[in-house]
């Protein structure tokens, strides 16, 4: 399960709106006879992968997957048939399908004499799946917010400088994360002062090595081989570029602003009362407390296009109300070797009044980026505090 796990990282940033799944079947001796892992939508599930190259080597063998496999015909054929099919006499899942659409996979194996093994390796499996599974069990798009910051958390100077506090290597590596995403999402006072483009350059390079650690080590890659090219060429694989999403709760966005070029697609999120001339996508939404927009709704009507996972560009005042809203699913942070003393900090307000309120995290990962640190962090859920 531990391989299965590792080849399901394989597939972030490529599979949405489908999850990233891996698959290893061994034989009926107990031997690696295939591996695989869910590509792009649309294309082989991890199990058809898997199955294909162990051939008549399944029959009687063992099928450990990361996700209960589905039981429904969308784009491909249902998983378990293909299971049943192939004479695999046991099958052991990390994570249940929480998909009313999808799931009742392991239902139908059992019903039909396959020995099926549920809850092995569940917390590395959902690790490494963490977004899709919060889209599918919440109804909305998973976020990470990510910044860059000097060690005393400055993310500018007091001029309002920023650029740049991190080395081109940490740069490269966000723009990873960015073309990893569905939608790269900024504040409306940062399309005002920096007239980003919000794109992942390049567009096609997911890079792979995105943090998704799932805490296991699982020796080296001596496996099969998959057949799989992941790269950008993955053929039928459909690469597109992340949506970029403004918060614009007041409809300021410039009509020359570059974030409205045909770079990629744009969605101009605004309060459901203002009245705009505005030539855009928009999509109106209703207020928090009667000030900024509803984040939750946001992320719900992102979800209902199909956006699982969202990535977070926005300043101080943005990230605040996504920590404050109980919204912020990952927080990515780039730390260069410097000291500003003063400026902008990268966090506002986040309704924490008091010590005993403060939001707390635990690490994920701390890794050097070229001469920075990058530190990939999660909520820790309190008491009192959606999460």
């Amino acid at each position: 399960m531990a391989r299965a796990v590792e080849l399901a990282g394989r597939g972030h940033g490529t599979t949405s709106p489908n999850p990233v799944v891996g698959c290893v079947v061994l034989d009926a001796g107990g031997a690696v006879a295939g591996e695989g892992f869910h590509v792009y939508a649309g294309g082989p599930h991890a199990e058809v992968v898997a199955l294909a190259q162990a051939g008549e080597r399944a029959r009687g063998g063992t099928a450990y997957v990361t996700l209960e496999p589905c039981d429904h015909t969308g784009r491909t054929g249902p998983c378990s048939r293909a299971l049943l099919d192939a004479g695999i006499a046991r099958v052991v899942v990390a994570v249940a399908d929480p998909s009313p659409k999808a799931a009742g996979g392991a239902a139908r194996l059992r019903a039909t004499g396959v020995a099926v093994t549920m809850g092995v390796l569940t917390g590395a499996a959902e690790r490494v799946n963490e977004e899709w599974l919060t889209y599918a069990r919440l109804g909305r798009s998973h976020a990470t917010w990510k910044f860059a910051a000097t060690l005393d958390g400055r993310s500018a100077a007091q001029d309002g400088t920023s650029q740049w506090i991190t080395s081109p290597e940490a740069r490269a590596d966000v723009h990873r994360w960015r073309a990893g995403s569905d939608a790269i999402v900024a504040g409306i006072g940062t399309v005002l002062s920096d007239d980003p483009r919000l794109t992942a350059r390049p567009a096609v390079d997911t890079g792979l090595n995105t943090g998704l650690n799932t805490g296991l080590n699982t020796g080296p890659d001596t496996g099969p081989d998959t057949g799989l090219n992941i790269g950008p060429d993955t053929g039928s694989a459909d690469v597109r570029a992340p949506l970029r999403v403004v918060i614009d709760t007041e409809a300021r966005t410039p009509p020359g602003a570059r974030v409205l070029d045909d770079d990629a697609p744009t969605l101009i999120a605004i309060a459901e009362d203002v009245t705009t001339d505005l030539k855009a996508d928009l999509l109106r939404l209703p207020r928090h407390d009667g000030g900024g927009l509803d984040l939750h709704a946001l992320l719900r009507e992102l979800a209902a296009r199909e956006v699982v996972s969202v990535f977070l560009e926005g300043g101080p005042t943005l990230a605040g109300a996504f920590i404050r809203q109980g919204l912020a699913d990952r927080v990515i942070a780039y730390l260069a070797p410097a000291l500003l003393g003063s400026g902008r900090a990268a966090l506002g307000a986040a309704g924490v009044e008091t010590i005993g309120r403060m939001h707390r995290l635990t690490f994920d990962e701390i890794s050097p980026i070229g001469p920075d640190v990058r530190l990939i962090a999660r909520p820790i859920a309190q008491p009192g505090r959606e999460q």
